[in-house]
């Protein structure tokens, strides 16, 4: 009989200021994969990106069906989930990551000529 294995769902700060959503089977090893660019296409023009979030999973389709509805969330309600009792990282890791979240990048200003 094959078990599934612990999945995780995952948010990651990208350099841009967005959030994007994912799962794994191996968070640490995921993020380094998004760092060196063999990640989403997403976040290879956005690194280096950040975990901010994430949650184990009963299996790759609880992993899949969760990560969908948390691409269908507002940034607000990301950012909520970011910072509630859910998230598995530690309390300053989650604090340090309040910091950088409020901190939004500036939007650059496009030149009329």
């Amino acid at each position: 009989m094959t078990t599934d294995r612990n999945s995780f769902v995952y948010i990651l700060l990208c350099a841009d200021g967005t959030l994007y959503t994912g799962w794994t089977t191996d968070v640490a090893a995921r993020v380094r994969m998004h760092n060196s660019g063999r990640g989403a296409k997403y976040t290879r023009t956005r690194l280096p990106v950040r975990l901010v979030y994430y949650e184990s999973a009963a299996g790759k389709g609880d992993a899949l069906s969760r990560e969908a509805a948390i691409k269908k969330l507002t940034r607000t309600q990301k950012e909520r989930l970011v910072f509630s009792g859910s998230n598995l990282l530690s309390h300053e890791e989650i604090e340090q990551n309040r910091r950088l979240i409020n901190r939004r990048p500036l939007r650059k200003k496009s030149r009329k000529t």
